[in-house]
Order: structure tokens, then sequence, then C-alpha cells
């Protein structure tokens, strides 16, 4: 009979760019986020990148960075702007808290 080795779970939170320690985390995982809600869209009406860029104007070179999951690209406000022209509206809602305490140089 073999032993098992016990597998080590860590609870995630919730925000993958944090938990590999990326420093732009929080806007990491609002792109994504949002990147997300336009490929539903993409999905749920049969869109095509081509046919995306025929609805919306916006360039089908951007759906399909989008499609790739590739956001280094885009601003926040800028796929907040493509999902507006798909007839959505975005909210978001903000957190803020100190991450350490500042070190005072002198």
């Amino acid at each position: 009979m073999t032993s098992v080795e016990p597998i080590e779970i860590e609870q995630g939170s919730g925000n993958l760019y944090a938990d590999f320690g990326y420093p732009d985390a929080g806007v990491r995982q609002a792109k994504a986020l949002l990147g997300i809600q336009i490929m539903k869209i993409l999905d749920a009406e049969g869109l095509s990148t081509r046919g995306a860029e025929a609805l919306t104007g916006v360039s089908h070179s951007e759906f399909s960075r989008i499609r790739q999951a590739k956001f280094s690209r885009f601003t926040i406000d800028r796929l907040m702007a493509i999902l507006g022209r798909f007839g959505q509206e975005v909210e978001i809602s903000v957190t803020v808290r100190a991450k350490a305490p500042l070190e005072l140089r002198v």
C-alpha cells in the first residue's frame, strides 16, 4: 500500500493578481472583470470580432485582444466604453484600505 501525502490548500484572496504579488493587482482584476463581461456579450450574441466591430464601431483587433484576455493595452475606461456601446451600464464599487503603515524617510 502506498502512502498519500496530504495536499496543502490555500484560500485565495479573490484576486488572482494579488495572490501572485502584482503591484497593480486591483487594476488588472478590474480589467479582467470588464473583459469577461464583453466576452459574455460576444458569446451570448454569437458575434465574431468582425460582427462586433460592425455593431459597435470598435476595431475587430480590439475584440480579438479581449477574446485572448490581453488587457494590458486597454484602460478601464476604454473597456467601460466598449460595454457602453453594447448598451451596458457599468457600476463600480471601490474600497480603499491601507496595505501597511507608511515609513517616514528622513
